[in-house]
């Protein structure tokens, strides 16, 4: 663990000088500079001085973060095959997250699920074909390379009325699907 570098990290996370942080943990900036360069170590007694001074302790700072990751490939994908669609969850778990991808295949005849009334938001970026998205009473065609983008106010779907599949990139904030 770089302990240097994450002492500065905490340090101008929360808007402090290296003057500041000397003064509020009682030890010099010369010996903070040098610390957070790595060209000294300190004892436990000045870590825990410098890290009460930035909010946190010992076991807090210690802890490993989870490396997150950010690429994802086919075999990361959930694959929901159901009767009139198929669903392909393309971000693993994001119900945890703020919004929610997925790669919706609509077959000749395909439809996807109602989604009812929600507050937030979707957008929708047909990858292939031409499908019909039917919301608040009113059908609307979208070919390949169209979009659309709505707040989650009133019932809506997506159908394919076409004998060719189509794929729509279908994104929700927060997570519905």
């Amino acid at each position: 663990m770089d302990i240097g570098n994450k002492i500065r990290q905490l340090r101008t996370q929360k808007g402090l000088t290296l003057e500041e942080l000397a003064s509020r943990s009682e030890l010099t900036k010369g010996f903070l500079s040098q610390l957070e360069r790595n060209l000294t170590s300190p004892s436990i007694d000045s870590l825990d001085d410098i890290l009460e001074a930035l909010g946190t302790n010992l076991a807090d700072f210690f802890k490993e973060d989870k490396v997150e990751r950010y690429v994802f490939g086919e075999s990361d994908f959930f694959t929901d095959e159901r009767e009139e669609c198929t669903i392909h969850w393309i971000v693993p778990n994001t119900q945890k997250n703020r919004m929610e991808p997925i790669l919706l295949t609509l077959g000749e005849g395909g439809r996807s699920f109602e989604v009812v009334p929600h507050s937030g938001e979707e957008f929708g970026y047909v990858v292939d074909g031409c499908v019909t998205l039917e919301c608040d009473g009113k059908r609307n065609t979208l070919k390949t390379g169209e979009t659309f983008y709505l707040h989650g106010r009133t019932f809506h779907s997506i159908s394919n009325e076409q004998k060719a599949p189509s794929k729509v990139l279908w994104v929700s904030t927060p997570p519905l699907f």
